[in-house]
């Protein structure tokens, strides 16, 4: 009998009435779960969120709520073995990519919990020193923040289903705000079960977590302009929610996190065989097949001097031919499946359109050779390297973000001034990636590209052995990026907590202030 996903809203599990969306194993094209929320009431959920669980958390100290994020992560941790065999049932997953989601979600959330934990016993932030304001000392001035009274609506991408969710709710719970999640229907397996541990554990006060399971319904016309909406997705669907009327009338705060075709440049001094270069190889072969290229972190666009393309065409073909491809429960298997038959067919027809303009290095439209060849139902797509020769005029490749296996090479004159210019046709990057020694070429490049990007990866012989990749997202970090990117920032420590809280200027009696103030924590 196929399983029947739940909500969790005002305090309780809601089964949505009708036949439900199915969500689909991508390896197998075999229907796993429904999921509905047909007959939900989304105006009372969020006034629940507003009513009962605000107030609770905004009670708690900055210490409760780091312990409270410790222990969602000690809960989850505990169910990690059954959180992984879902996550490759449900998302397609090797191991090592369902770890990559489940485990970086549970480092996140740890490590808010520590951060947000040092704050002690305050339950807002004082923002800076005291302003002397006249020729008085004791008239002042000081910024406060406190959290918004409202409710954090967090909607997620259907890739990361347990990161996605860990590293908005750490960051809006440690500020002191409920959370309202909403995960890509497709994937939503996972992150149901994540959140029926946490509510089973009882890790949060009632009110505190929710989670809507299916379509969003009518759940944005019911915003308020203390609520915030954080959303993670296409560029598109963003798009048409921030000029959702209910979104602009209420000046809602948005934060985006959407495609990026983000690069990664080959300095000038490295050379075929050197460590530079073997860091190159395997991390652009990592970022093409984790996850089967379904990372918004993803490098798409590699840039290589000119001189060194061929060499380069070939030793990328060796390290993706070295991948094995097909059942990701079979060990040795590095590529598994894209999430769903729509990402699949708009993954092919990606790269068709790709191939209109540059030449086919390695993989072609297709499953390639699989390991379990009766995988015949499942959305596997080959890794496929492209080569544009002409970067400049090569627009598509520029604008068109394939969301899978596949990236595209394209030869520079070696300077950075015309790297970061081809990087800039992107407009607007999650993260960039310079692999040199030259710190006069990285120092240009990272003049050239801080406004185009969210985060610059510098890779140099002196750190390749610490290397975790672009692809991973620390939580001491920002993580987002402009234009194209979303415009807006996630993570980046106690940055983060920002967005849930609002900013206040004080003004008056110094004393009467320090008063006010007791419960504050300065940072």
């Amino acid at each position: 009998m196929t399983t029947r996903l739940k909500s969790y809203v005002s305090g309780e599990w809601f089964l949505g009435e009708g036949d439900g969306t199915p969500l689909i194993n991508p390896s197998t094209g075999q229907e796993i779960a429904r999921a509905s929320t047909v007959g939900l009431d989304c105006k009372s959920a969020l006034h629940y969120s507003r009513s009962v669980g605000g107030p609770a958390i905004r009670a708690m100290s900055f210490a409760d709520r780091g312990a409270m994020l410790q222990s969602m992560a000690e809960a989850l941790h505990a169910h990690r073995e059954e959180l992984l065999a879902l996550s490759t049932e449900s998302g397609g997953n090797t191991r090592g990519d369902a770890k990559f989601d489940i485990d970086g979600g549970i480092q996140t959330l740890s490590a808010y919990a520590k951060m947000v934990g040092k704050l002690g016993e305050g339950k807002f932030l004082i923002d800076g020193d005291s302003i002397r304001l006249s020729r008085s000392p004791r008239f002042v001035g000081r910024h406060v923040q406190l959290p918004l009274p409202g409710v954090a609506i967090h909607i997620n991408a259907f890739n990361f289903p347990i990161w996605g969710f860990a590293e908005k709710a750490a960051v809006a719970l440690g500020a002191g705000m409920p959370i309202c999640v909403k995960p890509a229907t497709s994937t939503s397996a996972l992150t149901a079960r994540a959140m029926a541990i946490l509510i089973e554990a009882g890790v949060a006060p009632n009110g505190v977590l929710s989670m809507i399971c299916g379509g969003a319904g009518d759940l944005l016309e019911h915003v308020t302009p203390q609520d915030v909406v954080a959303f993670t997705g296409s560029a598109a669907t963003a798009a048409m929610l921030r000029s959702m009327p209910s979104i602009v009338n209420q000046s809602v705060r948005v934060n985006v996190e959407a495609d990026s075709l983000n690069a990664a440049v080959l300095g000038p001094d490295v050379e075929p065989g050197s460590v530079l270069w073997d860091l190159f190889l395997m991390e652009v072969g990592k970022d093409m097949t984790q996850k089967a290229g379904q990372k918004c972190t993803a490098m798409r666009r590699l840039f290589v001097p000119a001189n060194q393309v061929d060499q380069m065409k070939s030793d990328l073909s060796q390290e993706l031919d070295s991948l094995q491809m097909g059942n990701p429960t079979v060990k040795g298997v590095r590529v598994g499946p894209v999430a769903t038959a729509s990402q699949w067919k708009d993954t092919q027809a990606g790269i068709a359109e790709l191939m209109e303009h540059c030449d086919c290095v390695h993989g072609e439209i297709g499953r390639g050779n699989l390991v379990d060849e009766e995988l015949a139902n499942g959305y596997f797509q080959t890794p496929v390297l492209l080569v544009a020769n002409d970067p400049d005029s090569a627009e598509t490749v520029h604008h068109r973000e394939v969301f899978g296996p596949v990236a595209t090479l394209m030869p520079y004159d070696g300077l950075a001034q015309s790297a970061s210019t081809l990087v800039q046709k992107g407009g607007g990057t999650l993260v960039t990636s310079v692999y040199s020694d030259d710190r006069t070429f990285a120092s240009e490049m990272m003049m050239q590209l801080v406004p185009y990007s969210g985060r610059l990866n510098f890779a140099s012989r002196k750190v390749a052995e610490h290397s975790m990749g672009p692809g991973t997202v620390l939580p001491t970090l920002v993580h987002g990026g402009p234009g194209r990117a979303g415009g807006g920032e996630e993570l980046g420590g106690l940055r983060g907590l920002s967005f849930y809280m609002q900013r206040t200027a004080l003004q008056g009696d110094d004393p009467m202030l320090a008063k006010m103030l007791e419960l504050g924590t300065q940072v």
